[in-house]
């Protein structure tokens, strides 16, 4: 039986979902949720039904996971608690500052509905976060180090987009890369937020807005660009769709570690992605963990979950047996 998926919301994310769905032979796409007229909307995949958000609790008889594709800025903390609340639901939410926040709010919820959330999916949170935890429990005695880009920041394009007369918007972060280097060379080097990556900002002001005042609202940004040096580029829209079209990113993990009774022998773990697309790659990622928390779900287990509660093998289509064969 395939497990039936909803996706509630339609951008760049949610058609990455739709792709990343076809490619995963348990699972059938059975409905997309949009804020926008359904009418006007078109998916790539036939037969898949498009309804209005705002008509999603007349198929929670027909959907086994609901994959949320909005923003963490102001949908998901406001919709992720609601939802679960009659779906099992995977989110991206990224903004690390407030997840434990989050996860208190949607555990409240998907607990007392005895549905599984699973939330902070992608690749950071998400893979990222996998990584951080293998790497520090493998060398405890060592300095964990996370740098991200260069690359499209979707959570931090977003944010700016929502700013009073923003039309549209892309972020680039860029990591630092002397601090990179120093960190691959074991230094294990003391940094500041600032002193590991900068923010790009490219933005494009509707006609007659204040750039003074966008700029300064970008800048003074909590928990996206306060901590950062950031530079904001007012372009024409144009020049956006011209030289900015694309959603590349990536990053790496690295562990600098040491061991040995004194010590003595050092070691470096490092994790890289490297991605052309961080939509659709994020979306793959989601993908794996909705059929996890179908999984959870049919063996009676609620509330809200992340990538680091998720046995490895909840994620494969493939049976632990052949698991264990192929890949142990």
């Amino acid at each position: 039986m395939s497990v039936r998926i909803g996706i509630y919301g339609y951008g760049n994310l949610g058609r990455g979902v739709e792709s990343a769905i076809r490619q995963n032979g348990d699972m059938e796409l059975v409905a997309v949720f949009t804020r926008r007229d359904p009418s006007k909307l078109t998916v790539a995949t036939e037969g898949v039904k498009v309804c209005h958000t705002d008509d999603a609790l007349k198929m929670i008889d027909d959907i086994d996971v609901m994959i949320l594709c909005g923003g963490s800025a102001t949908d998901l903390p406001v919709q992720t608690p609601e939802l679960s609340k009659y779906f099992n639901v995977v989110d991206s939410f990224d903004t690390h500052a407030r997840i434990p926040e989050h996860f208190a709010n949607v555990d409240a919820s998907a607990k007392a509905s005895g549905k599984v959330a699973l939330i902070s999916v992608g690749w950071d949170p998400g893979m990222f976060s996998l990584n951080r935890l293998y790497a520090s429990a493998v060398l405890p005695e060592g300095k964990d180090y996370t740098f991200w880009g260069r690359g499209v920041s979707q959570g931090h394009s977003d944010a700016i987009r929502r700013v009073e007369g923003v039309l549209d918007a892309k972020q680039y972060t860029i990591p630092v890369e002397a601090a990179l280097e120093s960190v691959r060379n074991g230094e294990n080097p003391e940094l500041t937020t600032r002193q590991k990556h900068i923010r790009e900002c490219f933005v494009v002001a509707k006609e007659g807005a204040d750039l003074a005042r966008i700029e300064n609202e970008i800048k003074t940004m909590p928990n996206y660009f306060a901590d950062y040096d950031t530079t904001v580029h007012f372009i024409t829209l144009e020049e956006l769709k011209r030289d900015h079209s694309g959603i590349p990113h990536g990053g790496f993990v690295i562990r600098s570690g040491k061991t040995g009774l004194d010590s003595e022998h050092n070691h470096i773990i490092e994790y890289s992605l490297k991605l052309d697309s961080n939509p659709e790659f994020t979306a793959s990622v989601i993908v794996s963990y909705a059929r996890a928390a179908y999984r959870l779900n049919q063996e009676g287990i609620s509330g809200c979950k992340t990538v680091l509660d998720i046995p490895p093998a909840y994620l494969s289509m493939k049976t632990n047996e052949q698991l264990r064969k192929e890949l142990l």
